[in-house]
């Protein structure tokens, strides 16, 4: 006897499943737990199987009996339709695993592979946030510049043209991918060449006059914040390294007794050791009684297990009065060592050049700039560390160290 929507609807569940019969081998299966799934027994070359077509009320009694129609139309065909099933839903996943995100997923896996961290991070935020939720379950084959060009205008219209071209670069960089695996068979992003307003260009804000910088220095020693970033304010002259570089700082790198900070530069793919001057000793040695028990000697105030985060400095560089977009920023540090060191110091460039762990040509090697002028760069940046320090107490710096 053929069901009835009124005799489904007040089916109640047993303590054992049930099949309410509709014919043809379409069935109810009611569920203990009063689950109804529609189910359809079937043979093919002699073997029993069983279809799923879905759940009750989500699947009604009518689509039931259409799916049953399809299903033995193919028996009829000589397929089986539980096979065909299987195909359309691995076809479905295949194409899935060739949308963008899934791609771009994929590619970001295997390129942080050597990337910091911190760069990592930045990568995969920009694309969940501006380019995911556009074109993520789009093919990665179906991928057009006007497609991607939308997806930066909504970028540039927030002011964030800088922005935008990063993200342009990481399309860029998975579509390629996408080519090499055989998902895509071009890359649209050169077709937009030109469509983007031209960057703005220009350097980190940095201050470089002597006096400017001395004003800077007083007003860092009385800066009143935590521990790690007061460290952090204080070092970042000391040491001009990159920001990330610096407040990933950990314990394990730094080694007090010699006076050296070694650690892996992830921009120029090679080893890089930092003579420390008696300075910053100093203040690491105070901060070690607050960090010093974790890994990193700038911690998060709420994840002790992660760095501080990337703009830290520059927040507290705004408390002291500064326009980190014009005046000076975490990085500016380093264009205020450079520009000071070869001026007012006369420092060798080479010498600057490697403390920078720029990318220098060095016949013997990468793995030598570690080490490279060792000797005259510990000599330069207890020199700078003085300098900064007569400079901050508006004492007339004496005669510059002669070169080499």
């Amino acid at each position: 006897m053929a069901l009835t929507v009124a005799a489904i609807r007040t089916a109640k569940p047993a303590a054992k499943s049930f099949k309410m019969a509709d014919g043809n081998g379409l069935y109810l299966l009611v569920r203990p737990a009063g689950g109804k799934l529609w189910r359809m027994d079937y043979r093919f070359h002699g073997r029993r199987k069983t279809l799923s077509f879905g759940v009750h009320p989500e699947v009604g009694l009518g689509e039931a009996r259409a799916q049953r129609r399809e299903a033995r139309k193919l028996l009829r065909s000589g397929a089986d339709p539980g096979a065909l099933k299987k195909a359309r839903k691995a076809a479905a996943r295949a194409h899935q695993a060739h949308h963008f995100a899934c791609v771009a997923r994929e590619w970001f896996e295997r390129w942080k592979a050597d990337k910091a961290e911190s760069h990592s991070r930045k990568v995969i935020a920009r694309l969940e946030r501006d380019v995911l939720p556009w074109i993520g379950h789009t093919p990665a084959a179906e991928i057009t510049a006007p497609m991607t060009l939308s997806v930066l205008r909504r970028i540039e219209a927030r002011g964030a043209v800088d922005t935008a071209y990063r993200v342009k670069s990481s399309i860029s960089q998975v579509m390629r991918y996408a080519v090499a695996t055989g998902h895509a068979t071009r890359d649209p992003c050169p077709d937009l060449r030109g469509a983007l307003p031209p960057r703005q260009g220009g350097h980190f804000a940095a201050l470089t006059d002597p006096r400017s910088v001395g004003e800077l220095l007083r007003r860092v020693e009385v800066y009143e914040g935590p521990p790690p970033l007061t460290a952090a304010l204080k070092l970042a002259p000391l040491l001009f390294a990159r920001p990330g570089e610096l407040r990933s700082m950990k314990w394990s790198e730094i080694d007090l007794e010699r006076g050296e900070w070694r650690y892996f530069v992830h921009k120029v793919k090679t080893e890089h050791l930092v003579p420390l001057a008696r300075q910053a000793v100093g203040i690491l040695h105070a901060l070690r009684a607050h960090t010093g028990h974790g890994v990193y000697v700038f911690p998060a105030a709420r994840h002790g297990d992660r760095p501080m985060g990337n703009n830290a400095v520059n927040r507290a560089l705004r408390a002291l009065g500064y326009d980190t977009r014009k005046e000076m920023t975490g990085h500016g540090f380093r264009a205020m060592a450079r520009t000071l060191l070869a001026e007012e110091l006369a420092q060798a460039p080479e010498w600057i050049e490697h403390q920078l762990s720029h990318r220098v040509p060095d016949v013997l090697g990468a793995a030598y700039n570690r080490t490279r002028f060792l000797k005259e760069r510990r000599k330069m940046m207890q020199a700078w560390a003085d300098y900064l320090e007569r400079i901050r107490g508006r004492i007339r710096a004496p005669r510059a160290c002669p070169r080499r």
